[in-house]
């Protein structure tokens, strides 16, 4: 599903090689600066990189890449409305029915609820739920681990887990590696 070979963005990342396919967790750890995010946006087709090659879903234009690629919660360029509820914001994404998408990501709010009252790890499982309603082949999550206790990390990588389990390939980030993995990379 995803090849790249040497991928890299001068200033952002060192060269990076990985070969994740369907059902495969990735996850992209290292500290705040270390590219986690560029990385990320460059797999997703939305940053182009100064060196390498990218295949991602048998595609190597950015805007097929985009297609089959769908962006999870990622601070800074998916961000939430906070003025909105949660059903807003599926509604604005797609008129057909949503709830497998809440239930996929393990959101049990009321769709009510305004985003500004979510959690983080609420927030995060609405970014989920909204790139899964584009129903994707890869799904791509940023610092997962952000500002939340270790079981509430845990909880996250597990619905992760799930949906690479069900054939999606997902690509995370984090500072701090979870202990179920299929493929790491490693930035510094």
């Amino acid at each position: 599903m995803i090849v790249a070979k040497g991928l890299s963005v001068e200033g952002a990342y060192p060269e990076v090689s990985l070969e994740a396919g369907p059902g495969t967790l990735t996850v992209v750890a290292g500290p705040a600066g270390s590219g986690r995010t560029s990385l990320l946006l460059t797999l997703a087709g939305r940053m182009k990189p100064t060196a390498g090659a990218l295949k991602v879903a048998g595609h190597t234009a950015p805007r097929a890449i985009r297609k089959a690629a769908a962006l999870a919660l990622v601070d800074g360029v998916t961000d939430l409305d906070r003025s909105l509820t949660v059903r807003e914001h599926l509604r604005e994404r797609r008129r057909a029915p949503h709830r497998g998408a809440l239930k996929a990501a393990g959101l049990t709010v009321d769709e009510r609820t305004l985003v500004r009252e979510l959690d983080r790890e609420q927030q995060v499982r609405l970014g989920v739920a909204l790139a899964l309603l584009d129903e994707p082949k890869v799904i791509v999550a940023d610092n997962v681990d952000a500002g939340l206790p270790d079981d509430r990390q845990q909880a996250l990588w597990s619905v992760l887990g799930d949906l690479a389990a069900g054939g999606a390939t997902v690509v995370a980030s984090c500072v701090q590696a979870p202990t179920r993995y299929d493929h790491l990379v490693e930035l510094s």
